[in-house]
């Protein structure tokens, strides 16, 4: 799911959930209502993205560069590590800014600042792991 909110002079998506190929079909709508708003702030939580493939970050590789064609700048909030690596293979990291200080409701500080959207429980037998995110029924 993803909402849309603005003020005067940001948009703010709000993403729930799995952020890929099966919910490619509501990305045109929504980018188009995105750059109709005109904002030149566009911020996009990621708090809770539960998944991530090339099909989400092209949605949000388009969004950050219709906005970047008006003068515009997009933040990414509470993108951890793996929506972060996704974008950087796609050769669109620099596209965004990063916003490393905002804290997810719930959410624990991971590895290098970022921001996972679940807290993780450590391992009983000390072995480092990490996080795995769940897929959704759907996918």
């Amino acid at each position: 799911m993803i909402e849309i909110a603005t003020s005067s002079t940001t948009t703010t998506l709000v993403i729930t959930g799995d952020l890929d190929l099966a919910e490619r079909d509501q990305f045109p709508e929504i980018a188009s209502r995105v750059v109709g708003l005109r904002r030149q702030l566009l911020v996009i939580d990621m708090c809770h993205v539960t998944f991530m493939d090339s099909t989400g970050a092209a949605f949000l590789i388009s969004l950050a560069d219709s906005g970047r064609k008006r003068g515009g700048a997009t933040v990414l909030r509470g993108a951890d590590e793996r929506d972060l690596f996704v974008l950087e293979v796609c050769g669109a990291l620099e596209m965004f800014r990063i916003d490393r200080d905002h804290t997810c409701e719930g959410a624990t500080p991971g590895p290098e600042g970022f921001i996972r959207p679940q807290a993780q429980t450590p391992p009983t037998d000390g072995a480092a792991t990490l996080p795995q995110r769940r897929r959704s029924a759907s996918s």
